[in-house]
C-alpha cells in the first residue's frame, strides 16, 4: 500500500466507537512482540496542557541527551504529527513499515478470534513499534480522551503526570469535575509516582484517594513549585520562580504558567527516582521546545503587521486564558477567526470572548464542525458580532483584508480550525 492508501485506511477506522477493553491493547501489543518493554515510559493526562507538557519533558530529556518518542493526538496536519523519534515526525517510509508490520499483528489477532484495534488503538501500536524499532529509550505518552480506558494506559510508566480537570468530552468522561477527575486517575499504577497539576477540592480528593487506593506517591505541582510572575517578551515568555529562578519558555501562551509548576515537579521527580536531568537542559528544554519537538499551535505567532496568533484552546477551560491573554494585548483593531466542534460547551467559550473584536465565524473541514452560521446566532447571544464564512481559509482572507499592520488576528476556537489555517498558512520569518 502507498502512504495515501494508508492514511485513508486508518482514517476509515471509526474514531468514536466503544473502547476496546485494554486487555484488548495488550493483547495487540503481545502479537507485535510487546515494544513497548524496557523504555522508560512518562504517561500524561488532562483535559488541558497535557500536549505541551509533554513536548516541554520530551525537549528536557533530549536537551539531556537522552533518546526519546513522544506519541500525541491529535495531529493538525499529517498523521506523522503523531509520532515523534527525537524531535522529528515518522518519516512517510518508515509510517509505511510500521504500518505493514502492525497490520501483520492485526490479522493474527483477528484470526485468534480478537476484534480489529480501534482508530487511535491502531496509531498507538504503530507508535510503540516505531519506538522500538529506534531503539528509543525514553517516551513521552499523552492519552488520547480520559485516562481509565484509553489505550495508552495498557503499559506501565515510571512516571505519571495529570495537568489538570476541566468540562470536556463529557458525553463519554462524565458530567461533573469529580466524575472526569476520576477518569484521569486512572493512569494511576501502583508504586508509580504521579504528579498533579491544577486542582480544586473536589478533584484533588479525587486524586488523593486514588492514590492511596494505588499505593502511588503523589506531588501537587500548586504545593511545590511556586510560579511568582510571568511577562510576555516578543513571542517568548519570561518566569520567575521561586526555586528555579528566572528563564525563558518558548511557548508564549499564559496557561503555561499553570504547566510550568507541573513541568518543574514531574522533573523533581524523576530526578528523585534516579533520572538525571540537568538544571542547564532545563533551561534549554523551556526556551527551545518548538524547536526541539516541532509542536506548533500552541500561542503560535505566526505573522507580523498584522501579528497572527493561532492556539488550539478549544475548551472553557483553554478559552479562559486565551480571551484574557487577549484582552491584554495591545492592538489598534482585534480580529478573531473563529470556529467550534458542536459537543463542546460552546455557550461558556462564547461568554469568555472579548465583545470589543469583529468575528469571522467559520467551521473546519470536519463532521464534527458546528455550521458557521448557527456559531453565528449564538455568538450573538453573547454579544459578539461578525460575518460567517464558509471555511478558514476565506474567513482568514477576510480578516487579513479588513486589518491594518498595527491590528491583531487571531485564529482558533478548535483543533480542527487551526489544523486547517497551519494547511495553508506558511509562518512569515521575522
Amino acid at each position: 500500500m502507498t502512504y495515501k492508501e494508508i492514511v485513508t485506511y486508518i482514517e476509515e477506522i471509526p474514531r468514536f466507537t466503544r473502547k476496546h477493553s485494554l486487555d484488548h491493547t495488550r493483547e495487540m501489543l503481545l502479537f507485535l512482540g510487546n515494544p513497548q518493554n524496557g523504555k522508560k515510559i512518562i504517561h500524561v493526562a488532562g483535559t488541558n496542557g497535557k500536549g505541551s507538557v509533554c513536548a516541554y519533558l520530551d525537549a528536557m530529556l533530549r536537551a539531556e541527551g537522552k533518546s526519546t518518542g513522544l506519541f500525541t493526538s491529535p495531529h493538525l496536519v499529517k498523521m506523522n504529527e503523531r509520532i515523534v523519534l527525537n524531535g522529528k515526525q515518522i518519516s512517510d517510509e518508515d509510517f509505511c513499515e510500521v504500518f505493514e508490520e502492525t497490520m501483520q499483528a492485526v490479522r493474527r489477532m483477528q484470526d485468534a478470534g480478537l476484534e480489529h484495534p480501534t482508530f487511535f488503538e491502531f496509531l498507538f501500536a504503530m507508535a510503540m513499534k516505531a519506538y522500538d524499532r529506534a531503539g528509543m529509550e525514553y517516551i513521552v505518552l499523552e492519552t488520547g480522551l480520559g485516562g481509565r480506558l484509553d489505550a495508552t494506559s495498557s503499559v506501565e510508566p515510571v512516571a505519571c503526570v495529570i495537568t489538570s480537570i476541566g468540562l470536556d468530552h463529557m458525553e463519554y468522561l462524565g458530567d461533573t469535575v469529580e466524575q472526569i477527575a476520576g477518569e484521569k486517575a486512572g493512569i494511576i499504577k501502583p508504586g508509580v509516582p504521579v504528579v498533579i497539576g491544577e486542582t480544586t477540592e473536589e478533584t484533588k480528593k479525587v486524586f488523593k484517594d486514588k492514590s492511596l487506593e494505588m499505593n502511588a506517591p503523589i506531588r501537587f505541582a500548586e504545593e511545590e513549585h511556586e510560579v511568582i510572575s510571568s511577562r510576555s517578551e516578543g513571542n517568548t515568555r519570561v518566569y520567575e520562580t521561586l526555586h528555579y529562578g528566572s528563564f525563558i519558555g518558548e511557548l508564549g501562551g499564559l496557561c503555561q504558567e499553570k504547566n510550568t509548576a507541573t513541568i518543574l515537579t514531574a522533573i523533581d521527580e524523576l530526578r528523585k527516582a534516579g533520572y538525571t536531568i540537568a538544571q542547564e537542559h532545563i533551561r534549554i528544554g523551556f526556551g527551545q521546545v518548538c524547536k526541539l519537538t516541532g509542536l506548533r499551535g500552541r500561542w503560535q505567532q505566526v505573522g507580523m503587521s498584522p501579528t497572527i496568533i493561532c492556539d488550539t484552546g478549544h475548551n472553557t477551560g483553554g478559552i479562559s486564558y486565551i480571551a484574557d491573554q487577549l484582552r491584554g494585548i495591545q492592538a489598534d483593531k482585534l480580529h478573531i477567526v473563529i470556529g467550534m466542534v458542536n459537543d463542546k460547551d460552546i455557550h461558556s467559550v462564547l461568554r469568555q470572548l472579548p465583545q470589543c473584536a469583529t468575528y469571522y465565524f467559520t467551521k473546519a473541514n470536519v463532521k464534527r464542525a458546528l455550521d458557521e452560521h448557527t456559531l453565528q446566532t449564538l455568538a450573538k447571544e453573547a454579544g459578539l458580532r461578525g460575518t460567517s464564512w464558509p471555511d478558514v481559509r476565506s474567513a482568514f482572507q477576510a480578516a487579513r483584508q479588513s486589518s491594518t499592520k498595527k491590528d491583531l488576528i487571531f485564529v482558533g476556537g478548535s483543533t480542527f480550525i487551526v489544523a486547517d489555517f497551519l494547511a495553508f498558512y506558511h509562518p512569515e520569518q521575522a
